[in-house]
């Protein structure tokens, strides 16, 4: 896939680029595979922002993505690679032997009438997924299951695969796009290879009003806010924080403080990811 540059008429022009969108095969999605999706933007049951800058922007369809793969040992053929507004990865569509239709995750290498499975019996091929303690050390995988059965949570977005290090008893050992390596369940699923949409995280949005069509709305300083609003606000002209270290609107430390809570995981991860 090639990005395209746009010529500099306005200001706005002049740094954005944009896909084109060459691997994409068909332009409307399959009605049976989509779900009505309601804007709440960033709104909870009762009204209330719970989740910022979120709002407007595009409508937009849910597709349905089979996160699970869980049509075991039955055979299927891509028809289509079509592109999805709910993520940044391509979808591709998969048409079964049994006559059923599904969306999966488009990994790089996965073209038109290529057949994929899942299963234990799958070949080593990007696309097909299978058990992780049948598949190679060193093989690059995405869309990797927590729990077996729960469908993959981990490593779903462009360009990114994790690999399989080693296995060891139940478990397996996977390096995460993070760097962090941690344990997984040697019964859990992983699909084979890398997602595809390799030169999403270049793209260049150029203006602002190209992210409120995604949906997202304008975030401001916490220092051009009022005291009552954030802590950093108020005083004449620019002032510094003056208070020890930053803190979040809610009066929470920020930037370099540690919010993880204890987690059941924690004992499954073996290597913390670096500071990037």
């Amino acid at each position: 896939m090639a990005l395209k540059v746009y010529r500099p008429t306005s200001p706005g022009r002049r740094a954005m680029s944009g896909y084109t969108f060459e691997e994409i095969t068909k332009d409307k999605p399959e009605k049976s595979l989509l779900v009505p999706r309601k804007n709440r933007a960033g709104r909870n049951n009762r009204g209330v922002i719970t989740v910022r800058h979120q709002g407007g922007g595009a409508k937009r369809l849910i597709r349905n993505i089979d996160f699970k793969r869980d049509k075991i040992g039955v055979p299927g053929k891509v028809a289509a690679i079509e592109y999805d507004p709910n993520r940044s990865a391509r979808i591709a569509l998969i048409f079964y032997a049994d006559g059923e239709k599904r969306y999966i995750l488009a990994p790089i290498g996965l073209n038109v009438k290529d057949t994929i499975m899942a299963g234990e019996t799958a070949e080593i091929r990007p696309g097909n997924a299978l058990p992780m303690r049948l598949i190679p050390t060193g093989t690059m995988i995405h869309n990797i299951e927590l729990i077996k059965g729960g469908g993959g949570k981990m490593v779903r977005s462009a360009g990114n695969a994790a690999q399989l290090l080693a296995k060891e008893g139940d478990h397996v050992h996977v390096r995460l796009p993070s760097g962090e390596i941690r344990l997984v369940h040697a019964e859990c699923m992983a699909t084979i290879g890398q997602v595809g949409n390799l030169e999403h995280s270049t793209i260049s949005l150029g203006k602002a009003g190209r992210r409120r069509n995604m949906g997202w709305r304008p975030a401001v300083r916490g220092s051009a806010m009022t005291p009552r609003d954030h802590p950093h606000g108020g005083g004449e002209g620019r002032t510094p924080i003056g208070m020890p270290g930053p803190k979040t609107p809610w009066g929470k430390p920020a930037l370099g403080h540690k919010t993880r809570d204890k987690k059941y995981s924690d004992r499954l991860i073996i290597r913390r990811r670096g500071k990037k």
